[in-house]
């Protein structure tokens, strides 16, 4: 529950914001498993529930007017038993973190840790210890779970190079050894184009023969080559708009852009999961920040209408500019964008909508458009359309598309476009020949297979993990698959088991994520075989019974239906969807 909806207030929600409760008496809440989601209409309650239907939580949109599809999102409540444990985890490697930097300061540990000269104690301290602690004592403990090198292409399976610490990780030697054939289920390869062979290879091998490897230059110097027009105008031509931009760098694309489009003045309205080169950006324009619960339109319409009705601090003035920013899928919650709602409040309020589809754009949709394609909205309702080819296309770099008007004026006044270095020209080969291909313009039907592949993986792998117990989070069409792991102590556990059975995956703890919802994030790919993914589950679930990770109490959802015109709409705005709580299974 968002901090402000205390008991008291809870007669006070706006517009007619229902509170759902579980059967069990506990309110909805994000947190702790909980999930209070909304929607601008309410789904009509239904008189006879099912008999099945228990305890689980999830959001279900089911508007007819805005959503062509039943939108749902899982978010398990996390066992109290759990979360207790999990806390005290924490505890117990805070105070041996203490015990052991008393330890080094009197010199019985050795420090490893960068420390200031003793003739500097006046000065300004250049390294500050405290904000470090969590990296010495407890990121320390499992560090060998990442920056593992690996020795070949990043495809479905991966050789990895063997090392080794005789320091307690602080720093590694290599063996020597090679780790063969793991398979890979870490990497953002949607569909499957990161591989050393085939058409996008050859084409980019082409390229360097012809352009060479690097341009040297900006692209107001000499760094403009025919093959970024190319790049440029076929991106546009896959997303729907009028014009786009590339870029070198797609973490650059956000913070670099964000700050020519909005600035002192200006209000940003920021999803809370929103992604550091977002936050970055929005911080570096000097605009006003305000942040909204994820995916929740109550938060978002309320904070359009307080922006609106009071303006700027102190002077009352009405905003320049009003730009909301979302992500199409969520990296780390496996969540995809409410954009139909979103767009609706857009319009409603006049503000602006930048919309970063780095993990969504070829993910999602029939056309691997992203979740503008998902949801069969119309890309011009998209203010900025941002994206990167680094995940579904194999290469570097990210894009902004949107009007002509915008392209303009961004070639003008985004740092990234006037001093950053252009794209190297196998990379936009790389680009085109794989964006070709998803588009059927290669002459062959790779593409749709790709798209198909992915989303039959993705269904499966989440179907798999959920019927073995496991709590994951987000929507079934994600191909990003969060497991929860909880407890600190299994974080570093479950990856060194799963490479033990030759599975490459990256875990994730605090402060990447809330820190007792530590997870294992797999990306599923368009390159995985049945085989491929059966191999991996049976390895998870050996895992996961080693480590008693299988804390979920219930089955999969039932089966939704795939129409929604027997659901009625009501007018007000702002109320919650009901919820869907499938049966209940014993986890023994």
């Amino acid at each position: 529950m968002p901090p402000s909806m205390t008991k008291s207030s809870a007669n006070k929600l706006t517009n007619g914001d229902v509170f759902h409760r579980t059967s069990n008496g506990k309110t909805s809440s994000r947190r702790n498993g909980f999930v209070k989601n909304h929607c601008l209409f309410q789904q009509p309650q239904q008189k006879n529930p099912r008999p099945s239907e228990n305890n689980h939580v999830v959001s279900r949109t089911t508007n007819a007017s805005l959503y062509n599809k039943v939108f749902v999102e899982q978010f398990e409540e996390t066992p109290l038993l759990v979360a207790v444990l999990t806390y005290m985890g924490y505890g117990i490697l805070t105070i041996f973190g203490y015990l052991r930097d008393f330890l080094r300061h009197w010199g019985m540990e050795k420090c490893h840790v960068a420390r200031e000269r003793e003739e500097q104690k006046d000065f300004v301290p250049l390294y500050q210890d405290f904000e470090n602690f969590y990296t010495r004592n407890l990121y320390m403990r499992i560090r060998d779970n990442w920056n593992r090198p690996i020795c070949s292409v990043p495809g479905a399976k991966m050789d990895l190079l063997e090392r080794a610490s005789k320091d307690y990780n602080w720093t590694f030697q290599h063996t020597g050894k090679l780790v063969k054939d793991v398979i890979n289920m870490g990497s953002y390869n949607y569909l499957g184009f990161a591989e050393n062979t085939g058409r996008c290879a050859d084409a980019a091998t082409e390229s360097t023969h012809h352009y060479g490897i690097g341009v040297g230059s900006t692209r107001y110097e000499m760094g403009n080559l025919d093959i970024h027009e190319e790049l440029e105008q076929l991106v546009a031509r896959f997303l729907g708009v009028e014009s786009s931009m590339a870029f070198g760098m797609g973490f650059a694309t956000n913070s670099m852009n964000i700050p020519a489009l909005a600035g002192k003045g200006c209000l940003i309205l920021s999803d809370e999961l929103n992604h550091a080169s977002l936050v970055l950006g929005a911080r570096l324009s000097g605009s006003i920040i305000r942040v909204f619960k994820h995916n929740n339109m109550v938060s978002l319409e309320k904070l359009l209408r307080d922006a609106i009705v009071h303006g700027q601090p102190r002077t009352r003035r009405p905003w320049k500019k009003i730009l909301i920013l979302v992500e199409g899928i969520y990296s780390m919650e496996g969540s995809i964008v409410r954009l139909p709602e979103v767009i609706a409040l857009k319009k409603r309020y006049k503000a602006f909508l930048y919309l970063d589809e780095a993990h969504s754009i070829g993910a999602l949709g029939p056309r691997g458009g992203g979740v503008v394609d998902y949801f069969a909205l119309d890309p011009k309702d998209v203010d900025i359309m941002m994206g990167t080819f680094t995940k579904s296309f194999g290469a570097a770099g990210g894009y902004i598309g949107g009007k002509r008007e915008l392209i303009d004026y961004l070639r003008s006044h985004s740092h990234s476009a006037i001093y950053a270095t252009s794209m190297s020209p196998p990379v936009s080969q790389q680009i085109i020949t794989s964006m070709k291909i998803i588009m059927g313009e290669d002459g062959t039907t790779l593409g749709v297979v790709r798209l198909r592949q992915l989303s039959e993986n993705t269904t499966y792998f989440r179907r798999k993990l959920r019927e073995m117990g496991f709590i994951i989070y987000g929507n079934d069409d994600s191909p990003v698959v969060p497991m929860m792991l909880y407890m600190p102590a299994k974080i570093g556990a479950f990856g060194r088991e799963m490479l033990k059975r030759n599975i490459g995956t990256v875990v994730v703890g605090f402060p990447a994520t809330p820190i007792i919802e530590s997870r294992a994030r797999f990306c599923v790919s368009a390159a995985h075989t049945r085989d491929i993914l059966d191999t991996a589950l049976e390895a998870i679930s050996e895992v996961g019974d080693i480590l008693q990770l299988k804390y979920s109490r219930h089955q999969r959802l039932p089966h939704l239906p795939s129409s929604l015109g027997s659901w009625s709409t009501e007018e007000s705005l702002l109320q919650e969807p009901s919820h869907v709580k499938p049966s209940v299974i014993n986890p023994g």
